[in-house]
């Protein structure tokens, strides 16, 4: 590790929300070259905090390099580096891309063979930067690691939980589910009270080179765009040709690789049909594409693996008999009302009030204690299989031996 060099110091403080202006500690800020994590150091540095910068390079980043919307690209190690010597505060840069290869980019690729849509972002979330880079910030000796994620942390008599952001636009909720009560007590978002508007101006406020950076879009390993070079390159037998298979059983045409179709896809089925079809889901174990009408897409419940729970009780105590909460099943969307169950077994179980078109597996179901636009995350898990409405009793006596892992 190289620490950066520091010149001048940074400007002067400006409102500090969130846990900026608790006692004085140590903290790591994870710095991704961006302007939200920039300003999350800026602000800790402003409150008086001893602020270590670190910058994780978490893949190859040459051929991303400057390429307009990538993230923790090149440019971006460059930008965090030159933001740590603007605020004087030390900088190391950690070489995360083993790990990085191995717990993401290869389960991404798993998880599309598997005929799943993975979110990448989430296991770098759970897997690298919470888990892996907070043992590093405890290593260095710090009290907290500071990230710049739209999230808000607030502490209570029951201990810290964790809420939406104030801007609803940029609330990273979703993508959060996964930290633990553990990891949470060691964790603050500064910026989560913020609307993006405001972040920034502050980073002009405080003279950040990155203060007018466009936002990062893409995922971050897949430099082309195009996330099937990764996955053709990781998983050459994703890329096999096989069977486009109708519900009923009728085999209309072939496909060129499973990983080419998402569940809710209409466009680029390319199979004439009286009525449009939809890719309902995809068979990994026969590599088939099964599609049907947009009827066939009606979710009515999920079962879950890998849940994280995020109440003060024991979720196998408030869910025995139905827990009436909110669910967000895509980071865009409005919350839906649903009940969370659990069974004598352990299997977890959404039913969701309205239904829902187009989940596919592989997606994460993040919980909600209420709509409100701050409203508290009470954790979260992966969705394994999907409830339609027409074989709802199939999927719930063949589903039994389903257990959510609880951590």
């Amino acid at each position: 590790m190289n620490q950066t060099e520091t010149s001048s110091a940074g400007s002067s403080a400006t409102r500090a929300p969130n846990q900026a202006g608790a006692a004085k500690k140590r903290v790591v800020v994870a710095m991704s070259g961006g302007v939200d994590s920039s300003v999350a150091a800026a602000i800790m540095k402003a409150a008086g905090h001893d602020v270590i910068g670190v910058t994780l390079q978490l893949y190859d980043h040459g051929s991303a390099t400057g390429r307009k919307g990538s993230c923790c690209a090149g440019q971006d190690i460059h930008d965090a580096r030159r933001v740590a010597e603007a605020l004087d505060i030390p900088h190391y840069v950690l070489d995360y891309e083993t790990r990085f290869a191995a717990k993401v980019i290869e389960s991404f690729a798993e998880s599309y063979v598997a005929g799943e849509t993975p979110i990448p972002c989430v296991t770098c979330n759970n897997e690298i930067k919470f888990r892996d880079l907070l043992d590093t910030a405890k290593d260095l000796g710090a009290d907290v690691l500071v990230t710049g994620h739209y999230v808000q942390r607030h502490d209570t008599e029951d201990g810290p939980v964790l809420s939406r952001a104030v801007d609803a636009d940029r609330d990273q909720s979703y993508f959060l589910f996964g930290i633990t009560k553990e990891q949470l007590a060691s964790l603050w978002f500064p910026i989560g009270g913020m609307q993006k508007a405001a972040v920034r101006d502050l980073a002009r406020s405080f003279n950040l080179p990155v203060a007018d950076k466009s936002d990062s879009q893409d995922i971050c390993f897949v430099p082309t765009g195009k996330y099937t070079d990764v996955i053709e390159r990781l998983k050459p037998s994703a890329l096999d040709s096989g069977n486009i298979v109708h519900l009923d059983g009728r085999i209309l045409g072939r496909h060129d690789g499973i990983v080419h179709y998402t569940v809710g896809q209409r466009r680029g089925i390319k199979i004439p049909a009286a009525e449009p079809l939809y890719v309902v889901r995809l068979d990994a174990s026969k590599n088939e594409v099964v599609v049907g009408p947009r009827s066939a897409l009606r979710t009515t419940g999920l079962m879950l693996r890998n849940v994280n729970w995020l109440g003060e009780k024991p979720l196998s105590e408030v869910a025995a008999g139905g827990l009436s909460l909110y669910v967000r099943m895509r980071s865009s969307q409005a919350l839906r009302p649903a009940l969370l169950a659990i069974a004598d077994d352990g299997a977890i179980r959404v039913e969701l009030a309205d239904g829902e078109e187009g989940i596919a597996t592989g997606q994460a179901c993040v919980f909600y204690a209420d709509a409100g636009t701050e409203g508290r995350v009470l954790g979260g898990g992966w969705i394994a299989k999907t409830i339609k409405a027409t074989n709802a009793a199939e999927h719930v006596v063949t589903n039994t031996t389903m257990a959510g892992a609880e951590r």
